[in-house]
């Protein structure tokens, strides 16, 4: 038997490493056990967000942005640039760097923190031990606590067998190194709109198949709405209520293509790509984590059975991030870790996990937080509304996206916010007000009582709260008061 920890965390993504720096800062001796391997077959820290999710496809999407702004842009505003060129080489590299910097800086806080780095794959055993193995040998390790934080994984379709070349997961999206002619996404959701975004501002065809009839059905209704319409604009072609059939690898005179057969209310259809990406959700990481004489709890998806503080059937074990109940986001795996810390520290803790921001990082972003209104129709809860279109932002139309809408929805008695969908630039940045006007129980009033800066993109924030008493400014009410 090998060194006994208090605290031992497996799993060093967001939610993992978070955790174990957070225990160490509060003077449990903790070690986490990571076993993700870059490109070279080096060790890294991160998990997927850092290596292979948040990060890079965050890095991506920014070049490409910027790639796709001197294309079309910036000749309104008076720039004149000839022979715009695209080096994806150089943009991989950059990406690679960014990952790099941001890895090598979780190894750092690990050390200064005194976080033990046990390099191997972790196996939850009876009696709060871990087994490890690595290349050459498996250890036993034990701990007061232990804390699971393994992450999840795309989900593979039997229609589209993965060969890692030309039918890929999101990784294998990060990493093409030419841009696809045309290209199919399968799944309409926050990955595969992202990535979608990405090759169709580089010059990709992008055609994606959805199976659902309706349009990012977890947003809110009008803001969908209007994403849908602002993508299909920049070329992204979505076709909904699209259910895949299958998916082939096949020669062709030109190369090697990706053969989809899929099938809406009209039929069946063929379509040829160069690429096909798969993007149709994630499912936790669960599969030989747990001895079988561990007694830990799982539902039908894999997900790990835990109560309100994430603590698992079994005593002193507990399981954060994207294998539990809720959103697969980082920032709620880390907050969920940063709980468990404190719990097992002694102290009081808790997430509320009726306020955790949702961010899709399209062009313009898409944000909420909160209830949306199909789902406050739904529960009969009374409620009123206030809107304010950034085409009357000043700051909006200074930087020139004008698109899209900051939309508010408070309780019809109290006035107290209940949702706050944003769509729009810096989306991800307005909603961080949102959250945090709502976390401190805030009214709409309270927001169109608050002094924001001018001009600024917050101030569609503030606009939309005084719409929704019919005291806004810069737009017209729904009805003006006497």
């Amino acid at each position: 038997m090998s060194e006994k920890y208090d605290v031992l965390v497996i799993g060093a993504g967001p939610a993992g490493y978070v955790s174990a720096i957070r225990c160490a800062q509060l003077g449990l001796k903790t070690a986490c056990v990571d076993n993700w391997l870059d490109k070279d077959g080096k060790h890294v820290l991160g998990g997927t967000c850092l290596n292979v999710g948040c990060i890079p496809s965050k890095s991506l999407l920014e070049s490409s942005e910027l790639y796709a702004r001197c294309q079309n842009e910036l000749s309104d505003h008076g720039i004149t640039v000839k022979d715009i060129g695209l080096e994806l080489s150089t943009m991989m590299q950059r990406k690679n760097k960014i990952i790099e910097d941001l890895t090598l800086g979780i190894e750092g806080l690990f050390k200064s923190n005194k976080v033990e780095w046990i390099k191997g794959r972790g196996r939850l055993l009876a009696n709060r031990r871990v087994e490890v193995s690595s290349e050459d040998k498996q250890e036993i390790y034990q701990a007061e606590n232990i804390i699971i934080a393994t992450g999840s994984s795309s989900v593979e379709i039997p229609g589209a067998p993965q060969d890692n070349q030309f039918i890929v997961d999101s990784t294998g999206a990060l990493e093409f190194d030419e841009v696809p002619g045309r290209l199919g996404v399968i799944g309409a959701g926050v990955i595969g709109l992202e990535l979608g975004s990405v090759w169709r501002r580089l010059g990709s065809e992008v055609v994606i198949i959805e199976a659902q009839d309706v349009f990012l059905p977890i947003a809110d209704e009008k803001i969908a709405r209007a994403g849908k319409a602002e993508f299909k604009k920049q070329g992204l072609d979505i076709r909904l209520n699209a259910r895949l059939m299958s998916a082939e690898v096949k020669k062709t005179d030109t190369g090697n293509k990706v053969e989809v057969i899929y099938q809406d209310a009209k039929g069946d259809h063929n379509e040829s790509f160069d690429k096909l990406i798969v993007a149709v959700g994630r499912q936790p990481n669960s599969d030989n984590v747990f001895d079988d004489e561990a007694e830990v709890l799982l539902d039908e998806r894999g997900c790990v059975h835990v109560n309100e503080q994430c603590e698992t059937s079994v005593p002193g074990v507990y399981a954060i991030g994207d294998l539990v109940r809720g959103p697969m986001l980082a920032h709620k795996g880390s907050e969920e870790g940063i709980m468990v810390a404190e719990l097992i520290a002694g102290n009081h803790a808790e997430v509320n996990y009726d306020l955790i921001p949702s961010v899709i990082y399209t062009h313009p972003e898409i944000a909420w937080v909160g209830k949306n209104e199909q789902q406050l129709k739904t529960a009969g809860e009374n409620y009123k509304s206030g809107m304010f279109p950034f085409a009357a932002s000043g700051r909006a139309r200074a930087l020139g996206v004008t698109t899209g809408m900051v939309k508010i929805l408070s309780h019809a008695e109290t006035d107290r916010i209940l949702g706050v969908h944003v769509f729009g630039p810096q989306a991800s940045e307005i909603i961080a007000q949102a959250v945090i006007a709502m976390e401190m129980g805030a009214s709409s009033e309270d927001i169109g009582l608050t002094v924001f800066a001018h001009p600024t993109l917050s101030e569609s924030l503030h606009e939309a709260a005084l719409a929704v008493n019919n005291n806004a400014i810069h737009v017209a009410n729904k009805k003006i008061k006497k």
